[in-house]
């Protein structure tokens, strides 16, 4: 882990980017997607700020990324998380550091909640985000049809900031 460094993810980031999408989908514990979208889909899908990659001898091996939870101003400071490591990289802990990484970093900026919503199967994931403080609020059942038309349930997940937001 000492190798791995985070920094602010850059456009040009984008096929090592959507590779690392790709296993997620492929793996079919990560999201409902069925195919890479392409960088202008994708980028205005996602919040601007805190967007991060972990690379490792000049590779990029994770990325995390914020989303909107909501256009209305109350829900200034909520988003939703997305962490994706390279199927090669899993387990050796790049993505709770990610996660902390990006958690430092949504605090500076002023943002109080973070929600995810994890696939029960991806129990790993979900390890990471409670070890990240994060919380399980609820099991949403059958959220949403698999591409193969199986339902799927999702483990809504959600920490709320100790320090911004904290009046």
């Amino acid at each position: 882990m000492s190798s791995v460094q985070f920094r602010p993810l850059d456009p040009r980031d984008w096929p090592a980017v959507a590779e690392i999408y790709r296993q997620g989908i492929v793996s079919g514990n990560a999201t409902f997607e069925t195919e890479v979208p392409g960088w202008e889909s994708w980028n205005a899908a996602r919040s601007p700020e805190c967007r991060f990659v972990a690379e490792a001898g000049g590779e990029v091996i994770g990325f995390a990324a914020l989303s909107p939870v909501s256009g209305r101003c109350v829900y200034g400071g909520v988003r939703e998380v997305m962490v994706y490591i390279a199927e090669r990289e899993r387990g050796r802990g790049v993505g709770g550091s990610l996660l902390h990484r990006l958690i430092e970093e949504t605090e500076a900026q002023g943002i109080w909640t973070l929600q995810a919503g994890i696939f029960p199967e991806n129990a790993a994931s979900i390890r990471i985000f409670e070890r990240a403080g994060f919380e399980i609020l609820g099991i949403h059942r059958r959220l949403g049809r698999f591409h193969d038309g199986r339902w799927r349930d999702v483990v809504f997940m959600e920490r709320r900031s100790e320090v911004a937001g904290v009046d």
